[in-house]
Order: C-alpha cells, then structure tokens, then sequence
C-alpha cells in the first residue's frame, strides 16, 4: 500500500492524527453542563495490517479540552484547566491508556475488525471496534463505557449534572 503507510505498517500520531474523546452530560442540571471534545496530545499507535496487529499508548495526563457545547456559559480558559485537573486527579489519575489487539481481520471495503484489551484507569477489558482503512486514511470510533472499567463517571452539582457512562473514542488520521 501506499500513502500512509511505510513498509506495510502505520504509525499514527498526534503528527498526523487525531484521538478525540467525546462525552456528554446528563442529570437533571444537564443544561449547565458542556458536552466535550477533548483531544489526547501525546499517543503513538502502531496498525500493521500484514501481521494483523494494532496497538495504541495514549499519556493518560495529556487530555485537553478543544470543544465545548451547550451549557449555559460558553467554556472558558479556566473551566478547561480546571476539567484537565479533574481528568488527571479523579478520572484518569495521570495513568496511562494502552489498547493491544489480539486480531485485526479484513470484513470487507476498506473495513477491519479490531479486537483486543484496552488498559484504561487501572484495569483491562476486552474492547472491540471497526476500522477504515484505504492508502490514504485510517478511522474509526469505540465506544467506551467507563463502569466497565471501574471509572465513576463525574458529577457535579449533587450529583445533578453528570458526565454519561458511555464515551465516544474517535481516531481520524489527516
């Protein structure tokens, strides 16, 4: 393949891609809250397609917030700041994030089906997800139920205004 690719391996980046994480808030204070784009800044993944292989190593401290909607006042600098402090004292703990996949099999049209074990606060569990693949791009989205892993989604407010288990991972190279 050509493209992104070298040697039959991609290695993707925050150079060349970009891994989102996306939540959304609920409660019964849900209109004050923000739904979140938040960007991980310092991550490799590896994705050979010949060997069936993926793996992925995200610094569980390097989230930042890029998007904010809804809520009653528009995000500012503070609140990032202060939902990065969240993120690395109380959700992520500064722990890293690893995926290691056990198969990566073609399903048709560009598509494979990645399945592995997502290391995410502590604790591993199996994840699988999709992935599009042609000689110019990769992409694909997880979702990511944070229970499962042993996280308490955030909240706020008494507990009236809560960051939603399910959160959405997006991978999109450029």
């Amino acid at each position: 393949m050509g493209g992104i690719y070298a040697a039959g391996i991609l290695r993707l980046g925050p150079d060349n891609a970009t891994l989102a994480v996306h939540t959304k808030r609920g409660g019964a204070a849900a209109k004050a809250g923000h739904d979140l784009e938040l960007h991980v800044t310092a991550w490799e993944a590896t994705l050979d397609l010949d060997a069936g292989t993926a793996e992925l190593s995200a610094d569980g401290s390097s989230l930042r917030v890029r998007k904010g909607t809804g809520g009653m006042q528009k995000l500012g600098d503070e609140d990032k700041e202060n939902i990065h402090a969240t993120i690395d004292q109380e959700v992520l703990e500064k722990r890293n994030v690893t995926f290691r996949s056990g198969s990566v099999e073609a399903v048709g049209d560009g598509r494979y089906r990645v399945e592995g074990e997502l290391t995410l606060a502590g604790s591993t569990q199996p994840l699988s997800f999709d992935l599009v693949v042609d000689d110019r791009a990769v992409s694909g989205s997880a979702t990511v139920t944070q229970t499962r892993w042993g996280m308490k989604p955030f909240s706020a407010l008494f507990g009236t205004l809560k960051v939603l288990d399910e959160v959405e991972v997006q991978l999109q190279s450029r």
